[in-house]
């Protein structure tokens, strides 16, 4: 047994939503006799009765059957008040901060008002808040939302063991654990949801971890792959402070391998992980390192001190690189969150509406639509007789697909409203993480869609042929799926492909994709194949994920022409 003196590593672990200190347990126990001083809370509203959040050990004393109602004047600021109680009780020198979930959210607020105590914070399976967002923002259950929207103060019920898919990755969850998950859980008060997280720089210097949970899609493959073609809301995770892990398992880790998460729990307090490079360090398609990774010869400035717009293309930020062609700018119409960009033509013509990746930052400027990418097909589109129009919609984070489809449908309402436009001809093109958003045309086609597109989309596959839950390969830039690892249920291509019929869809697949992301588009064209979708494939075998925007090859540019005609061909069909 450790004295207080030899002690030198604490934990505070904190998880979420509905649950208490006794998730923690094994995991808990197998951290104190590697020597570690372990407090794990319960929050306010959360633990027996409805006293302050504390250190309670593992507090067992929940049981199915107790009836618990959380004080509506609980919010987040009270858990960020439970996480500082932790925080200062903890005596060892280093202190590291998990939160797993919405739990996330009071960590990070009470870190910012302890940072000079804080030697890590470690985040599992959770993405991080955007300054001035609400947990709410990141919770998947489409149903909490409609609740919290008709009711503010309302408790969110706890879910049912049936239930818990729609919060979380199941992987790794026996039929005995799902039932343990619910009787441990309590009601969420509604405001420690709806309150938003101000976020300040005090954190800016504090090393972080994430401990990625696998099953649920989420990759350190997958995340590099997504920094390295310049996704902008993901640079800051190549910072050399930031370290990863991987579980293979799901969202709750703490019963599905208690051993392996002390493990891991151990390794990143030690600063182990794994560094994701920037978009600057990534090979060239040749294999070579970018101009980036090269000495400047003669003293002449290396690309990071030239202006954004003399940087090799890869060394510039993934919002200003231009298209692969060269196009022709065509008269420009902005009306709310649409543009259109028009042909030379007197009468009604048809048009492609296209819809941009994300989830992106709110408020990011530019936005998509003044991106030279999403410019660039609107314009090429333009120069061949068809309205080319962008929509920015609101895809910020894993729960607002329906929205993100509200903004679709309000914009091809618009556009077929336009007296400019044909509007018995139009199609529809999605990029990369707006791929599940397919799945609202695919489901029941109207007469006046006469095609999809979809370039290197981020697909959700198809549920397995089992009722029970099973891993399935996700994309990291839309780390979600039906089975509760982040968007709706009715968010689901491969699915909707059953009420396709013969909608023709045009897919620009790229050799050089990440393995999960390459495997959901496998399934999409496996379940065209066995619905009789016809399908326009488009190889790029050279490209990687943003080819379009890349460095311009001539396969690269084939490709794109290749899919605009094959978009237009069948408008004038």
């Amino acid at each position: 047994m450790r004295s207080d003196n030899e002690i030198t590593t604490a934990f505070v672990l904190a998880s979420g939503p509905f649950t208490a200190a006794a998730l923690w347990q094994q995991t808990g126990e197998l951290l104190r006799r590697a020597g570690a001083e372990v407090h794990a809370v319960t929050f306010t509203g959360l633990g027996a009765g409805s006293g302050p959040g504390r250190d309670t050990g593992w507090d067992t004393r929940r049981d199915t059957g107790r009836e618990f109602a959380p004080d509506t004047h609980v919010d987040l600021d009270t858990h960020i008040a439970d996480v500082l109680r932790l925080i200062d009780a903890a005596t060892a020198p280093r202190l590291v901060l998990v939160g797993h979930d919405y739990a996330i959210h009071p960590v990070l607020g009470a870190a910012q008002q302890r940072a000079h105590r804080i030697s890590r914070i470690v985040h599992l399976d959770t993405a991080p808040p955007q300054d001035g967002g609400t947990p709410l923002a990141l919770v998947p259950d489409q149903a909490t939302h409609e609740l919290l929207r008709s009711r503010p103060d309302a408790p969110v019920p706890a879910p049912t063991p049936d239930r818990w898919a729609d919060w979380g990755d199941t992987t790794g969850l026996s039929a005995a654990d799902l039932d343990r998950l619910s009787a441990l859980a309590a009601p969420q008060p509604a405001r420690t949801l709806t309150r938003p997280l101000r976020l300040t720089p005090a954190l800016a210097g504090v090393p972080t971890s994430g401990i990625l949970c696998t099953a649920g899609g989420t990759t350190i493959a997958g995340l590099q792959y997504l920094v390295s073609a310049g996704v902008p809301q993901l640079q800051a995770l190549a910072d050399p402070r930031v370290g990863f892990l991987e579980l293979a398992t799901g969202h709750w880790p703490m019963l599905s391998c208690p051993d392996e998460l002390a493990a891991a729990l151990l390794r990143a307090a030690a600063g182990e992980g794994h560094r994701l490079t920037r978009a600057a360090a990534a090979e060239t398609p040749g294999g070579k390192p970018s101009s980036g990774d090269l000495p400047s010869p003669g003293g002449r400035p290396s690309p990071s001190d030239l202006p954004s717009g003399d940087r090799p293309v890869r060394e510039r930020p993934f919002h200003e690189r231009p298209f692969v062609l060269d196009t022709v700018e065509a008269p420009r119409i902005r009306t709310g969150r649409v543009d259109l960009h028009l042909p030379d033509a007197d009468e009604p013509r048809p048009a492609v509406l296209f819809v941009h990746g994300g989830p992106l930052p709110r408020g990011m400027r530019p936005g998509p639509r003044d991106w030279p990418l999403y410019t660039g097909y609107a314009r090429l589109t333009a120069s061949r007789g068809a309205v080319g129009a962008v929509v920015e919609h609101g895809l910020h984070g894993p729960a607002d697909h329906p929205a993100a489809a509200a903004h679709v449908a309000e914009a091809i309402d618009l556009l077929r409203a336009d007296p400019r436009v044909d509007a018995d001809r139009v199609a529809v093109w999605f990029f990369s993480g707006s791929g599940p958003l397919l799945a609202e045309l695919l489901g029941a086609p109207a007469p006046w869609l006469r095609c999809v597109a979809a370039t290197y989309p981020v697909l959700v596959p198809p549920p397995p042929p089992s009722s029970q839950p099973q891993p399935q390969p996700q994309s990291s830039s839309a780390p979600s799926s039906s089975r509760g690892t982040g968007v709706d249920r009715r968010f689901r291509p491969a699915a909707a492909l059953a009420g396709a019929g013969r909608l023709p869809v045009v897919l620009t697949r790229v050799g050089r994709e990440a393995p999960d992301v390459a495997g959901a588009v496998n399934g999409f064209l496996a379940a065209a194949r066995t619905h009789g979708t016809p399908v326009r494939l488009v190889d790029v075998p050279h490209g990687v994920h943003g080819f379009d925007c890349d460095e311009p090859t001539g396969e690269s540019r084939a490709a794109v022409e290749e899919a605009v005609r094959a978009v237009l061909a069948h408008l004038r069909d």
